[in-house]
C-alpha cells in the first residue's frame, strides 16, 4: 500500500507561484502513473495533470496548460507539481494520486490534499 503525503499549498497573491509535493511511502512505487487533481469549494474534483514513470509523457487540464509542470523523482520517491502565473480560479484543495501502472483503470492511492489559496 503506498501512502502519499502533498506539502508545498499555502496562500499566494495573483500571479505568483507555488510548487507541490508529493511524498511517497510504503508499498510498491515502481511503474506508478501520478496524478494531480483539485477540487474548489462547491465544485467536483478534477483533473490536472499527470505523469508516467519515467517522465517522458505528461497530460495537462486546459486550465492549466502552459503554467503547471508537473515532474517526479523516482529516486525520492516524489512527485511534484510548479504552479506559475497562478490565478484565484486556481484556488483549491490539490491532491495527489497513483496509480499501479499505466494499465491501471483508475487511481488506486491518494493523498489527502494541501490547500492553495490565490488572492486577487
Amino acid at each position: 500500500q503506498v501512502q502519499l503525503v502533498e506539502s508545498g499549498g499555502g496562500v499566494v497573491q495573483a500571479g505568483g507561484s507555488l510548487r507541490l509535493s508529493c511524498a511517497a511511502s510504503g508499498g510498491t512505487f515502481s511503474g506508478t502513473v501520478m496524478g494531480w487533481f483539485r477540487q474548489a469549494p462547491g465544485k467536483e474534483r478534477e483533473f490536472v495533470a499527470r505523469i508516467n514513470w519515467t517522465g517522458d509523457n505528461t497530460n495537462y487540464a486546459d486550465a492549466v496548460k502552459g503554467r503547471f509542470t508537473v515532474s517526479r523523482d523516482n529516486a525520492k520517491r516524489t512527485g511534484y507539481l510548479q504552479m506559475n502565473s497562478l490565478k484565484p480560479e486556481d484556488t483549491a484543495v490539490y491532491y495527489c494520486a497513483a496509480r499501479k501502472s499505466i494499465l491501471s483503470p483508475r487511481y488506486d492511492y491518494w493523498g489527502q490534499g494541501t490547500q492553495v489559496t490565490v488572492s486577487s
